[in-house]
């Protein structure tokens, strides 16, 4: 394949990958604010579709892709940028698996919820905060990604 188009894959699915993200934590956080639970619980379930969809699918695309305009390219994979790049991207990986059990299990609380006419219970706010705190790092390791590979830094 040529270097141009596999680098439009890369960057589209990028794109898809920290757009999902991005656009999921936003409705999800002020859903979840909100304490609207038949928002939360709608909104929820559309999360853990789209992570699904668009998430799962970019995780696996991207590497794949970069390493191999690595190749065409004739970068050294021992490039500072790209074992930074990796190193952010494993990172951001170890926040997102645990992040999309916590998604389902916020969803079924909040579906639960819903259904019962209740208020969120103690267990989804804890699945929350969790959420919170996972999401951050993840968030910055892809804008530093995204940096990296612009920028190429000897």
């Amino acid at each position: 394949m040529d270097y141009v188009f596999v680098k439009w894959i890369h960057i589209l699915s990028s794109t898809f990958l920290f757009g999902t993200g991005i656009g999921s934590a936003w409705y999800m956080l002020f859903a979840t604010l909100s304490r609207d639970v038949r928002a939360v619980a709608v909104v929820s379930r559309h999360v853990v579709l789209a992570d699904w969809v668009f998430t799962a699918t970019t995780v696996i695309v991207q590497p794949a892709t970069g390493f191999y305009m690595i190749h065409l390219a004739g970068y050294p994979l021992h490039s500072a940028w790209i074992m930074w790049s990796i190193a952010l991207y494993v990172l951001a990986g170890a926040c997102w698996l645990p992040v999309v059990w916590i998604q389902m299990r916020m969803r079924d609380l909040a579906a639960e919820a819903a259904r019962t006419q209740c208020a969120l219970p103690p267990r989804y706010w804890h699945y929350f905060r969790i959420w919170v705190a996972l999401g951050v790092p993840a968030f910055i390791a892809f804008v530093a990604i995204f940096w990296l590979m612009v920028a190429k830094p000897a």
